[in-house]
């Protein structure tokens, strides 16, 4: 039995590991009740949250643009920017018509045209959006505010994907010019918060103005459905990455409101005047050992699969919460527990006995050959810092020749959306956490398909979006999670929840798996 890398221990790692100097904070003005100053969990290095998988873009994305559809509570979809729409008898043609006195940040009214621009952008990336393409007979704008849909067979998922993922809808000048894989030159969009492109430092700062012509629906806000009023004049990101600087700056008042406070320091913040602690994100963070599974070593499933009897879960959990164990879940496969989709189909790999002996033994199997294996790690998000030590730890122990390549996070995006990796960029591994939602299903599931696709899984994932009733779609997921074990992209290494803390003049936080900043009021 190999021991264990503790809580403290990892920390310890990635402080000597990869920081090269605490930094900073950035001066922060004083605040008052329409001034909301956010201290969020990484740098947004980007606004695109179609171009970036990060969950920085979309808290971002949430604030300064919409969607034709959001979901609620249960993960159903509602309408949002939309009136409403109709579907043919045949299942084959969806016309959807826009709401009324939908206005762009720069001016312009929202039209018909603006959504069937930013739909064919999302539709050129997005898994739903890819699939809906595959089957499109053709798209059109009919009106100002109506478009149309028409498929060559049905797809009863379009208003989940259209809501539940990337799609929002942007102006036709920007979205249309520019593809799935280029970053948006200018973040445009109808949201209740207007972004501040002249304020926007990815180092430190980010800002956002209340659009005075944003038109909330008159309905209860829930999930990302519902009424967007935004009862603040201006929300400011100011970056910290230091997370004890981060605390303190909370506890006397300089910020209103932190992210992603340290674990280790949840407990000081419970306890702090004016301070309070909860769970906003219901579905929690799924976690993971990503592969670079399109080059040399990790392109060998054996070397993939050889890892799996030396992850032990708690390990990664307890590295990132310590003994805050009702934070915390273990025994997590592919698919997020509360999923549908979640079984116990090939869970024995991740539940069964542990051994790091049994490990090296399937290495020495695979033919891995001593080649350099580069880890990227990011150096300012604490949570992912964590994980990535105790991924260190268990590469090094396997007796894998493995590099630490620290990084600030949006780099490491750079490096991995890049569509193509060079010598100077090439990397084989990482750990990583996804919002909850996003594993739910195959449809969103991204990691699934790994850097490079397998096309078992792109066959079983068409399986699932035909499949015809709930049913017929556990079958197919049972099929994609043992191929997630015999050919793994990933291996899941737990799931937690992560408590936003804030001054207890913040109030109303909507619960959803993005932070939302609409109906939050501040006295």
């Amino acid at each position: 039995m190999r021991a264990s890398l503790n809580r403290r221990s990892a920390l310890k790692l990635g402080a000597a590991g990869v920081a090269a100097g605490s930094l900073a904070r950035p001066a922060i003005g004083q605040g008052n009740a329409k001034t909301l100053r956010f201290v969020p969990h990484a740098n947004l290095s980007t606004p695109d949250p179609l171009w970036s998988s990060a969950l920085i873009a979309f808290d971002a994305a949430y604030m300064y643009a919409d969607q034709l559809f959001g979901l609620d509570a249960q993960l159903m979809p509602k309408p949002q920017m939309l009136e409403g729409y109709e579907l043919s008898n045949d299942r084959l043609t969806w016309r959807f018509k826009l709401r009324e006195n939908l206005w762009f940040h720069d001016g312009e009214r929202v039209l018909a045209k603006d959504a069937v621009a930013s739909i064919k952008r999302w539709s050129g990336r997005d898994l739903f959006g890819k699939r809906m393409a595959s089957q499109l007979d053709e798209m059109k704008a009919i009106d100002d505010r109506s478009f149309e849909i028409r498929l060559k067979k049905p797809f009863a998922h379009l208003p989940y994907g259209l809501g539940a993922t990337s799609c929002f809808i942007m102006p036709e000048r920007i979205v249309g010019a520019t593809d799935a894989f280029t970053q948006i030159k200018e973040a445009v969009g109808s949201g209740p918060y207007k972004f501040a492109p002249d304020e926007w430092d990815h180092s430190t700062r980010a800002a956002f103005s209340k659009f005075d012509k944003y038109v909330p629906r008159n309905e209860k806000p829930e999930f990302w459905s519902g009424g967007k009023v935004a009862y603040l004049d201006r929300v400011e990101w100011h970056i910290i990455p230091d997370p004890g600087t981060a605390a303190q700056a909370l506890m006397k008042g300089e910020v209103d409101w932190l992210e992603r406070p340290l674990f280790d320091l949840l407990p000081q913040l419970r306890k702090a005047s004016g301070v309070q602690v909860e769970v906003v994100d219901p579905l929690g963070t799924w976690t993971e050992i990503y592969f670079n599974n399109a080059i040399p070593p990790f392109d060998n499933p054996k070397l993939r699969r050889a890892l799996f009897p030396a992850v032990v879960q708690s390990d990664y959990m307890q590295a990132v919460i310590g003994d805050q164990t009702e934070l915390m879940r273990t025994g997590v496969g592919p698919f997020l527990p509360s999923s549908p989709f979640a079984s116990n189909v090939g869970m024995e790999a991740l539940t069964g006995p542990r051994s790091i002996d049994a490990a090296r033994k399937l290495v020495k199997e695979s033919g891995y050959n001593g080649e350099l294996i580069v880890q990227m790690i990011p150096t300012e998000l604490p949570t992912a810092n964590a994980y990535g030590m105790v991924t260190h730890q268990l590469l090094k122990e396997l007796g894998l020749n493995v590099k630490l390549d620290a990084t600030d996070w949006g780099t490491l995006l750079s490096r991995w959306n890049a569509k193509e990796n060079t010598e100077k960029g090439a990397w084989n591994i990482f750990a990583v956490g996804w919002a909850g939602l996003w594993i739910t299903n195959p449809g969103s599931h991204l990691p699934l398909h790994g850097n490079k696709p397998n096309p078992k899984m792109e066959a079983l994932t068409e399986d699932w979006f035909d499949a015809p009733d709930l049913a017929a779609q556990k079958k197919v997921c049972e099929q994609m999670q043992m191929l997630a074990f015999e050919e793994p992209p990933f291996i899941p290494v737990g799931q937690y929840f992560v408590p936003q803390a804030h001054r207890d003049t913040v109030s109303d936080i909507v619960r959803a798996p993005v932070t939302p900043f609409w109906n939050v009021k501040k006295s």
